[in-house]
């Protein structure tokens, strides 16, 4: 089981076809099953993937404070997200300058700097190199010399989420996160003051399969997750017996999968949510201080769009390239150790300006369906391990992803829309990985 074993795959991998590139590997709706088993293929993904576009690195709120901290990864590099003592928000690499070592050792916590217990070197929350024992041994400009903690070529903030890139040049945040911003605008706006809070507090876990196994994927739900609807559907006054009044996995539903390009791509609740708002509402306004909040996202944001954010509640369902998710109740980050092993941080979302029985009722249906011992979540994992002791096969390693390919239209945005169980996300995935590793 995903959750139990705790072993590390040693699996062999399929043999790769004979290519001139990356390219080869992915024909529309057909994928080498390389792709998922190969070792090589996935340390060349941390160079051309994690290392080359932006990768979400955490939330402003999890750091309030100055002096605040979390510990985090940028492809398999460690990095610091702190709020420094000038008050703004850094993403520093967790490496001393001197020798190596790491400098914060805690997942999590407040400090007033960062100090390698090796030699003893000491920096600040802003990464200034502030102290070095017995510093007469060099000369008088090596503090300034060495420099501070090192920090990624880029840095950027869309509405609290941080983001950084290995590379100086390329796409802005805003250019890269493209039509996925107005998915993380219905979380953020979700709140009345247009505030979240992340965390406190994490679900993690770990399944030995590969990282682009998980994406938002429509057509497992019926079969996975079968039993966990049959309650959801049994429960009309809960807040998800209403968002999922109706057969909402069905081809026949309002539900959509939709490619947002750039390998974002989102499950598209939002029609078949708008149907039962009045559903919603009526559970809204049974929990203490929902009628204020009804009334209070309708002051804010006007009838129309205040029932579009009602309706969606701040799960846009969204998965943007390559390692984060909004979904449910929570965001995600994926974190790839090898082809063959991924570990997931999952941080419960709260809202600024709600009751505490709203946020109270979030995050039970959170740890519901995404919890240590919920309903849901280890199902996936489960299944991503199934998946990848399959493609160990050497016959027949071309996998299928053409489901409703034939059906697929483009919308008057751009972004590309199919049936709720069509593989549109994971061919949007596949076409921005190739477009990432055959890059220059």
């Amino acid at each position: 089981m995903a959750l139990i074993t705790g072993e590390v795959s040693t699996m062999s991998t399929p043999d790769a076809p004979e290519t001139n590139g990356y390219a080869s590997l992915y024909r529309p709706g057909k994928v080498h099953s390389s792709v998922y088993t190969s070792s090589d293929i996935f340390e060349a993904e941390i160079d051309q993937i994690f290392y080359r576009t932006w990768v979400y690195i955490g939330h402003e709120s999890e750091v309030p404070n100055v002096g605040d901290f979390q510990t985090r990864q940028l492809g398999r590099q460690p990095v610091i997200l702190v709020r420094g003592k000038s008050g703004g928000v850094n993403v520093l690499f967790n490496r001393c300058r001197h020798r190596g070592a790491v400098v914060a050792e805690a997942e999590c916590g407040y400090t007033k700097f960062f100090k390698c217990w090796w030699h003893g070197y000491v920096y600040d929350t802003d990464g200034a190199l502030a102290e070095v024992p017995r510093k007469d041994a060099y000369p008088d400009d090596y503090i300034e010399t060495l420099g501070g903690l090192s920090r990624p070529a880029r840095v950027d903030n869309y509405r609290g989420f941080v983001f950084a890139s290995m590379r100086s040049t390329g796409q802005s945040l805003t250019e890269y996160l493209g039509r996925a911003a107005a998915m993380i605008d219905y979380l953020v706006d979700a709140s009345p003051e247009g505030k979240i809070r992340v965390g406190p507090g994490v679900t993690k876990t770990k399944y030995d399969g590969n990282w682009k196994l998980l994406g938002m994927d429509g057509y497992h739900a019926d079969t996975v997750h079968a039993s966990v609807f049959a309650v959801w559907r049994a429960k009309p006054n809960s807040g998800l017996g209403a968002t999922h009044r109706g057969d909402v996995m069905s081809d026949k539903s309002p539900t959509v999968t939709r490619g947002l390009g750039n390998g974002h791509s989102m499950l598209d609740y939002r029609r078949q949510r708008l149907g039962h708002l009045e559903d919603y509402l009526d559970h809204l306004r049974s929990v203490e201080g929902g009628a204020e909040y009804i009334e209070a996202m309708w002051k804010k944001h006007g009838k129309e769009r205040g029932d579009e954010l009602l309706a969606v509640a701040g799960d846009a369902h969204v998965a943007i390239y390559p390692n984060f998710h909004i979904a449910n109740n929570h965001v995600r980050i994926i974190s790839p150790v090898s082809a063959n092993e991924t570990k997931l941080f999952m941080y419960p979302v709260t809202l600024l300006g709600v009751s505490d029985q709203l946020n109270e009722a979030r995050l039970r249906t959170h740890e519901s369906f995404y919890g240590s011992a919920s309903a849901g979540s280890p199902d996936d994992a489960e299944i991503f391990e199934r998946v990848q002791r399959g493609m160990q096969t050497k016959a027949d390693p071309w996998l299928d992803l053409s489901r409703g390919m034939h059906r697929e239209k483009v919308d008057s945005d751009g972004s590309i829309v199919g049936a709720i169980s069509d593989e549109v996300p994971q061919r949007e995935q596949m076409r921005e990985w190739v477009r990432l590793m055959t890059a220059e």
